[in-house]
C-alpha cells in the first residue's frame, strides 16, 4: 500500500521531530513534515496559559482549553486537506489523550492511507535530552513517555533511545509504498 500519511506518536523530547526530518532524507520522494509543535507556535500569544487555550504547567502537564481544541481540530483538517491535494505529510505528533487523539486524525484524514508510527523512548533518556533543551518545560518529556501510548496500537514501533533517528527513518522507510 502506498502511504499519503505518517503518523509518528511519541511523548515530548521522544525523538519524534528528529525522526521526521530523517524520513525527509531517506524517503524516494519528498514529504512535508507539520507537527503539533507548528500549531503551537502559530497560536495567538493570548491562548498561551490561558485556560481557554493552552496551560503547560510547572510540572510538565499539559492541558488544552476549548478554543485550543477547536483550533487543534480546524488545523487536522487543514493538513489533510494538504494531503488530498497531493502533497504526502509526515505528522510529528504528540497525542496526550492516547488513542483519543488517533480517533481525531482518523476523523480528519478519512480515506486517506496513513502509516501509524509509534516512536518509543525510555523516559529517562527523554528527560537528559529535555534538560539539554532551552525551549523544554522540566518534567514533560517524563510526563509524556508511555501516556501518549496508552491504548494505541501502531504498524511499527521505533526506539530512538536504543537508534539513531536515520536507523528507526530506515526501518519506518521500507513500509512506505
Amino acid at each position: 500500500m502506498a502511504f499519503q500519511v505518517i503518523v509518528l506518536n511519541g511523548g515530548s523530547s521522544s525523538g519524534t521531530s528528529s525522526l521526521a526530518r530523517a524520513l525527509q532524507d531517506v524517503l524516494p520522494r519528498p514529504w512535508l513534515t507539520f507537527g503539533v509543535d507548528s500549531l503551537i507556535e502559530a497560536l495567538p500569544p493570548g491562548l498561551m496559559d490561558d485556560p481557554d487555550g493552552l496551560v503547560l504547567g510547572a510540572d510538565g502537564s499539559v492541558t488544552p482549553g476549548a478554543a485550543f481544541q477547536a483550533l487543534q481540530e480546524s488545523w487536522r483538517h487543514g493538513v489533510a486537506a494538504v494531503v488530498r491535494a497531493g502533497a504526502p505529510v509526515i505528522l510529528d505528533e504528540v497525542f496526550l489523550g492516547g488513542v483519543e487523539g488517533r480517533r481525531a486524525w482518523e476523523r480528519a484524514l478519512g480515506e486517506l492511507s496513513a502509516l501509524w508510527v509509534g516512536v518509543r523512548c525510555d523516559a529517562a533518556v527523554a528527560t537528559a535530552r529535555e534538560s539539554a533543551r532551552p525551549d523544554r518545560v522540566p518534567g514533560m518529556a517524563a510526563a509524556q513517555a508511555s501516556l501518549v501510548h496508552r491504548g494505541m496500537t501502531y504498524d511499527i514501533e521505533v526506539d530512538t533511545g536504543r537508534h539513531t533517528p536515520r536507523e528507526c527513518a530506515r526501518k519506518v522507510a521500507e513500509l512506505v509504498g
